[in-house]
């Protein structure tokens, strides 16, 4: 159990991705420095401190209260923002998301980042293989949306039970 929380780490689904696997995203996402992206489920920083070193403004989101501490000590350029990503109000200006969300939150926040009115320009996000098929093979009205590089269960500690990839979304 969490003493912070009170519920188990079971129930918050968290796999830590690999500082190795983490860099590789962030440099296949191709982020340009001055560009605002959203780390969606940041956890401990595995993707927010390759962003940084690309030179983002970075905003992480992390809905875990201990987490999202953590992350304002670790990363103070960084806007750490405790919030539920259902809940969260997107940018107003152009910005990128890179990022490895909890699996069980994919469709609300696909739906959310691909919305009218989004101002999303570009999304890389780790997420269970099954899902990225699927959206991948979906018709996107204004993105283009396709499979990234699979990423192994050893990226993560620890391993969790299916396997991922990078969906990557990116605007027509």
């Amino acid at each position: 159990m969490s003493a912070a929380t009170g519920t188990s780490r079971r129930a918050w689904g968290w796999h830590r991705l690999d500082h190795e696997w983490a860099a590789r995203i962030v440099a296949q996402a191709g982020i340009r420095p001055g560009e605002l992206v959203l780390d969606i489920g940041a956890g401990e920083g595995a993707l927010t401190a390759p962003l940084i070193r690309a030179g983002a403004r970075v905003v992480a989101v992390e809905l875990h209260p201990a987490r999202a501490e953590r992350l304002r000590h670790q990363f103070p350029e960084v806007t750490v923002v405790h919030a539920d990503a259902a809940s969260l109000r997107l940018p107003g200006r152009p910005f990128r998301v890179v990022a490895s969300p909890p699996y069980g939150i994919t469709a609300g926040l696909l739906g959310l980042l691909l919305a009218p009115g989004s101002r999303l320009v570009a999304a890389d996000l780790v997420l269970q293989r099954a899902a990225v098929r699927k959206h991948a093979s979906r018709r996107t009205r204004g993105f283009r949306v396709s499979m990234g590089a699979p990423v192994p269960r050893r990226a993560f500690r620890p391993p969790p039970q299916v396997d991922s990839a990078v969906l990557v979304v990116r605007r027509r």
